[in-house]
């Protein structure tokens, strides 16, 4: 079979009229989180200096918006500010099957393919449903463990293909030229893990630039720049060049039943999504036992093999972190924190608790150990064991199945609410537009054109 035509036929058929009402449902939920990490992450360094480029070579008085800013730029350039943005914080949904992060590469490349065919809401919330779904499959396929050990990075790598079917559907794109898109997309699709080594900024900008390029290959497509029509499955094609033992059986497999997006997760912690789990059961040993941080003797976090090279080794940067990108990325920092503050949000993951000379005395009180039980269950669940020691002697054990804001152990609305409220006041919107926003979202397929609520997302 060619996977790819077959792909894209059924995303092309693919139809407003056909999406149940949990999946509407759940676009709403996600894009109330996109929303809320998207206008925060304009306040991080990163998104400052990415602000300062675009200022320079792309900015337009009459472009697409940059959420949470009163800057407007070239579609595909806000794109790449909205991508780089919403993946700073660390914040940003995830799915533990295909492990990326589907939201910062698709809502910017819809939100500018929805402003350059100024596109019906109906057809946004196609754009996402599609977006995700080809983006989920194709990091499932390539079996997320070995296209990390390659050093890829699937949020930038799958994110550039499902961005192009996403823009192309939402353009209203030919079967043909959808085909091409996502044919373009694939010599575009890049992301490299090298920035664990210092802590470099290149992984927030993947899921942006995975976005632009997104909006790039629809647009040449539309123009009739053509694209391999088996870039998936073909010899030199995604699969294959991006990992060495891939599975083409998950590109179709199961379509529709149910949707990848239903299966997407929240974040609630501020950090790397592998020390989700252990910091849920750091948390909730502390608090179901009322420890003090000074009880603490030792704590043992399990953690899952894949999840090693990027949270917990190499040892000698994972226990030192020298910025807060390093420190996202540091199981024993998230520990650290988590127990001295009782959580490890935004305001845990700075640059004065990385050099806080308590903060590092309580790193060194962790230790990460692998548990083969653990990866038994992997990718479907990403689960942890965390177990505290006292110095009283006294010992406590939990296993986390699902970390919080998995499908299985979701964030509320309410909760969602909460989050949203506290990344967007008071530094990004007033009250009264938070309130119009989330009261826009909750009722989104009422909207009628897609650029309209867009709009609302800028700042004044």
């Amino acid at each position: 079979m060619n996977e790819t035509k077959e792909l894209v036929k059924r995303c092309h058929e693919f139809s407003f009229d056909k999406i149940p009402p949990e999946v509407i449902e759940k676009v709403k939920y996600l894009t109330l989180d996109f929303v809320g990490v998207a206008a925060r992450g304009t306040l991080s360094d990163s998104s400052k200096v990415m602000k300062s480029f675009i200022t320079k070579c792309a900015s337009s008085p009459e472009g697409a918006y940059i959420i949470g800013s009163p800057l407007r730029a070239l579609p595909q350039y806000a794109a790449l500010a909205n991508g780089t943005a919403a993946h700073s914080l660390e914040l940003d949904d995830v799915v533990n099957e295909a492990s990326l992060h589907p939201a910062v590469a698709i809502f910017p490349a819809v939100f500018s393919a929805c402003f350059i065919s100024r596109a019906s809401i109906k057809k946004f919330i196609e754009g996402i449903v599609i977006g995700y779904e080809v983006m989920i499959r194709l990091g499932k396929a390539l079996n997320p463990s070995l296209h990390y050990a390659q050093g890829f990075h699937p949020t930038g790598t799958c994110g550039t293909m499902g961005a192009a079917v996403a823009a192309a559907k939402v353009m209203g794109l030919s079967e043909e030229k959808m085909l091409n898109a996502l044919g373009i997309a694939g010599s575009q699709a890049s992301g490299s893990m090298e920035f664990l080594a210092d802590g470099a900024w290149t992984k927030r900008m993947h899921p942006g630039w995975a976005a632009h390029n997104g909006i790039i290959a629809a647009l040449l497509a539309k123009e009739g720049y053509t694209g391999p029509s088996s870039i998936i499955e073909g010899r030199s094609g995604f699969l294959h060049a991006y990992s060495p033992k891939s599975e083409i059986g998950e590109v179709l497999a199961n379509w529709g039943r149910p949707f990848k997006i239903i299966k997407t997760s929240i974040k609630p912690h501020s950090c790397c999504r592998y020390m989700q789990a252990p910091i849920d059961g750091i948390l909730k040993i502390m608090s179901e036992y009322s420890l003090t941080p000074e009880a603490i003797e030792k704590v043992t976090l399990g953690i899952l093999k894949t999840a090693f090279p990027i949270v917990v080794e190499p040892k000698k940067l994972k226990y030192s972190p020298r910025s807060v990108v390093d420190a996202q990325f540091s199981m024993p920092f998230g520990a650290a924190v988590a127990i001295i503050f009782g959580k490890a949000g935004l305001d845990e993951f700075i640059q004065k608790n990385v050099e806080s000379k308590k903060v590092k005395e309580f790193m060194s009180k962790v230790e990460c150990v692998e548990n083969p039980e653990l990866d038994k269950v992997f990718p479907e669940k990403w689960p942890a064991t965390v177990e505290i020691k006292t110095k009283n002697g006294n010992t406590y054990s939990t296993r986390i199945e699902y970390p919080k804001g998995d499908p299985e152990n979701p964030l509320s609305w309410d909760e969602l609410l909460g989050k949203f409220y506290d990344l967007t006041s008071p530094t990004i919107y007033t009250r009264r537009k938070i309130c119009e926003i989330a009261t826009k979202i909750s009722k989104l397929e009422n909207e009628q054109r897609a650029l309209y609520f867009y709009q609302l997302l800028a700042k004044e």
